[in-house]
């Protein structure tokens, strides 16, 4: 399908955001991603960090800027944000453990929608919670899906190995067990966004008695659907939109 504009400079802008859209991006993988020429794709890069809709993480690489946030601020709406509440709290309750939403942004992944287990032992992770990429089953998720030059920067110092993201991709779910903190176990899927990238990972956490030593033979079955739901509710947020 043409998803062209007629305003080539648009288009081109479109496609660095589009590709920035997977996670933290080398000026080389923006060239490759987008299939413009490399003095194009910096001039556009550049300009865009300029405005603030793309960002510099320590490492240099690309990712998508503060602007952006601010704009969907401003508009009223975070499309996932907005359809979570339901499915969040239904996961919760289904399962009888906490379920959060995490999104990447650079090196760490963000708390950014969550329904706590309201009483007894549970695991508190409260909207906004930065953790680590190198750990636990919704990283697993955010990294799995990378292409091969991100999963190799992914796995360096990680809890997890490549045969464990090899795992995750075939079975559509990842689980961990006290890989981000002791005595922890957790389940994620992924959620996708209109083009197909994985954007998020929607999970539950709680301990490790609870959710024995095979969490997701419990509970990814569930986790999964929340995942699709979200899934679909994203989609049909975009058509309604792009009609």
């Amino acid at each position: 399908m043409d998803n062209s504009s007629g305003v080539g400079v648009i288009d081109k802008a479109a496609l660095v955001l589009d590709a920035l859209e997977a996670g933290p991006t080398t000026l080389a993988q923006l060239v490759a991603a987008t299939g413009l020429a490399r003095p194009t794709v910096h001039r556009l890069a550049l300009a865009l960090v300029h405005h603030r809709l793309v960002s510099r993480d320590m490492q240099g690489r690309f990712v998508l800027g503060s602007r952006l946030v601010e704009l969907a601020s401003a508009a009223g709406e975070d499309r996932l944000i907005a359809a979570s509440g339901p499915v969040l709290l239904q996961l919760r309750d289904v399962t009888g453990e906490s379920a959060q939403i995490f999104r990447r942004q650079g090196d760490w992944r963000v708390c950014v929608a969550s329904a706590e287990r309201p009483i007894g032992l549970r695991d508190t992770i409260p909207v906004g919670t930065q953790l680590s990429m190198k750990a636990g089953s919704a990283a697993q998720v955010l990294l799995a899906w990378e292409d091969h030059e991100r999963l190799l920067e992914g796995l360096q110092n990680a809890r997890f190995t490549p045969t464990v993201l090899a795992g995750v991709r075939r079975r559509g779910w990842g689980q961990s067990l006290g890989e981000r903190e002791m005595g922890v176990a957790s389940v994620s899927a992924p959620v996708r966004g209109p083009s197909g990238r994985v954007i998020a990972a929607v999970s539950i956490s709680g301990p490790i008695e609870r959710l024995t030593r095979q969490p997701g033979r419990l509970h990814a079955e569930i986790v999964c659907g929340a995942a699709r739901t979200l899934t679909e509710a994203l989609r049909k947020t975009a058509e309604s939109a792009a009609r």
